[in-house]
């Protein structure tokens, strides 16, 4: 509020570039681009040979699939505002864009909590229940269970933006470098308990279905383990699964807390965090479950090759 007055919220400001330096700026541009462009490339080539390939039209190649889209989905949402910002003097969203932005921000965020859970029910379907996993896992139960992922994911954002969109704000400072729920939330002047209470319940869900997840992995370590070939086949399959789990939880986590509770001195660190936690995952995933899915990988080594250069594949039959 300014002069007893609230604000227009026709534009806001991003703080999270502030005090960066042209050239610094330039790099990271790079830096940056390097990344989304290598993050496209990856999903995409990941995704177009599970789709061309009707020998990975399985349950498990469906979910990566699906992984890799939404990993898509959120780069797409973090990188383009990113760039633009690295090349701008001014670094201002609109109420409006900030408003879609935290709309398929989060939708991202609860899509990947969802494909997760289900890829791990597929798991223990295969794994704890092999004979019943073709009758269990059936194709229209695949395409439901890819609903859920993203139907679910798009009310729990819809409301929360809603919940969002309804306060009047009191100043127009983001101290972030892209939008978030709790950004906007704490630019308003008036009660937000509702706000608070919706969030915190998010919060404790997801990272409870995170620990539902990690129980039931643990107890397909232990049946697994038994004999060489059950751990070969659970570096396989599970642990990428647990390694993307562990590692998006505990950024996301770390992220929501550095930013309701974390001091001005660690601005820093926050905005290392939110980095990682936007870049790293959607990147990842695609090499994780390409590499560690042996069939997977070799079809897409085998779409690969004929991409590469004539010399470089003449060097490597050679050697």
């Amino acid at each position: 509020m300014e002069n007893g007055t609230w604000l227009s919220p026709a534009v806001l400001e991003l703080d999270g570039l502030s005090g960066l330096g042209s050239h610094r700026r330039h790099v990271y541009f790079v830096l940056a681009l390097a990344s989304y462009v290598l993050t496209l490339l990856v999903n995409v080539m990941l995704m177009a040979t599970v789709a061309a390939e009707k020998t990975l039209h399985r349950p498990i190649y469906v979910l990566v699939c699906n992984l890799c889209a939404n990993g898509t989905l959120g780069a797409s949402c973090f990188y383009p505002k990113l760039l633009h910002d690295l090349l701008a003097e001014a670094h201002t969203v609109s109420y409006v864009g900030c408003l879609a932005q935290i709309l398929v921000l989060y939708c991202y965020v609860f899509c990947e909590f969802a494909s997760l859970t289900v890829m791990a029910y597929d798991r223990y379907v295969a794994i704890c229940r092999p004979l019943a996993y073709r009758a269990v896992m059936t194709t229209q139960k695949v395409w439901q269970l890819l609903l859920l992922t993203w139907l679910l994911p798009l009310l729990e954002t819809a409301t929360g933006t809603v919940l969002t969109a309804r306060l009047p704000l009191c100043g127009r400072r983001i101290q972030r470098l892209f939008c978030t729920n709790w950004a906007l939330v704490k630019l308003s002047c008036v009660d937000t308990t509702v706000n608070n209470v919706y969030g915190f319940t998010l919060i404790f869900l997801h990272v409870g279905q995170a620990v539902l997840i990690g129980v039931s992995y643990g107890h397909l370590v232990r049946s697994l383990l038994r004999s060489r070939c059950d751990r070969r086949r659970f570096l396989q399959t599970c642990l990428p699964h647990v390694l993307t789990l562990s590692f998006f939880t505990g950024s996301l986590v770390f992220d929501v807390l550095f930013e309701r509770y974390g001091g001005g001195g660690l601005e820093g660190v926050r905005h290392a965090l939110a980095v990682l936690f936007m870049v790293a995952p959607p990147l990842l995933n695609p090499l994780i479950y390409g590499i560690n899915l042996q069939h997977l990988r070799r079809r897409v080594f085998a779409n690969l090759v004929p991409l590469l250069p004539s010399a470089l594949v003449r060097g490597q039959q050679i050697s």
